[in-house]
């Protein structure tokens, strides 16, 4: 789980890693035999009995660095990623961190050239608002809207979502299953973990080889994987 690739900025939610710290963990991952590819992707290579050597990487916000910065190095390791992006504050900044600095947002076009560069598109909701306290037309707005207007921006189906801080409980992942998504990322889902609640790692600027070692081998010890089964419901 990744967010910005960017250097130099006050980071107070740690949300940043740099472009050189970035190249140095693609790198860790390809000389181990893996590789960094979408969750839709992940899922559905899982489903199909293929999904050794795969890890799925995630950029969170949609930020413009993103495609700037993130997708050059993507594609020298031959590798791809989700980036879930906000539909209403295309084009924006993250207004939605009070203490943070505010970063420039992916646009349309931005969108679609991330699309064709092989990147999968999925929605952060529509104005990253927290789905737990949302009310019902708020969550509707963030799942089935976010998803109708991203399908509009890139011309092809949004199969996921990915949760505004991380924040799920099992009315959230209702509407997201319900607006048709085919899975949805968390961070730690704790008993809601499956298709539609997918636990992940955060990596970060001080995640050096031996830290992603660490972490390759406590996260299937600290979280339930998923079985075959649903692996293959998110294939839909």
């Amino acid at each position: 789980m990744y967010h910005s690739v960017s250097d130099g900025l006050h980071d107070p939610y740690r949300i940043a890693v740099s472009p050189h710290r970035l190249r140095r963990q693609l790198r860790w991952l390809r000389a181990r035999g893996l590789r960094g590819v979408g969750v839709g992707e992940l899922l559905r290579a899982r489903a199909a009995g293929r999904g050794a050597g795969l890890v799925g990487l995630t950029f969170d916000d949609g930020y413009q660095d993103f495609l700037d910065e993130a997708v050059p190095l993507l594609l020298e390791h031959g590798c791809t990623a989700t980036v879930f992006v906000l539909p209403g504050r295309l084009g924006g900044t993250n207004a939605w961190d009070p203490l943070g600095p505010r970063r420039p947002l992916l646009s349309e076009p931005a969108i679609r050239a991330a699309a064709g560069a092989g990147m999968e598109i999925g929605s952060h909701g529509l104005l990253h608002r927290d789905l737990i306290t949302a009310g019902d037309a708020a969550l509707r707005e963030e799942t089935a809207r976010s998803r109708a207007l991203l399908t509009a921006v890139t011309g092809g189906p949004v199969a996921g979502f990915c949760y505004p801080y991380g924040a799920v409980d099992a009315r959230a992942a209702r509407a997201v299953r319900e607006a048709g998504y085919g899975y949805a990322c968390a961070i730690d889902p704790g008993p809601l973990t499956g298709t539609y609640a997918l636990p992940r790692v955060h990596i970060g600027e001080q995640d050096t080889g031996w830290r992603l070692l660490l972490k390759r081998h406590l996260h299937p010890l600290r979280r339930r994987a998923l079985t075959a089964r649903e692996s293959m419901g998110a294939g839909r």
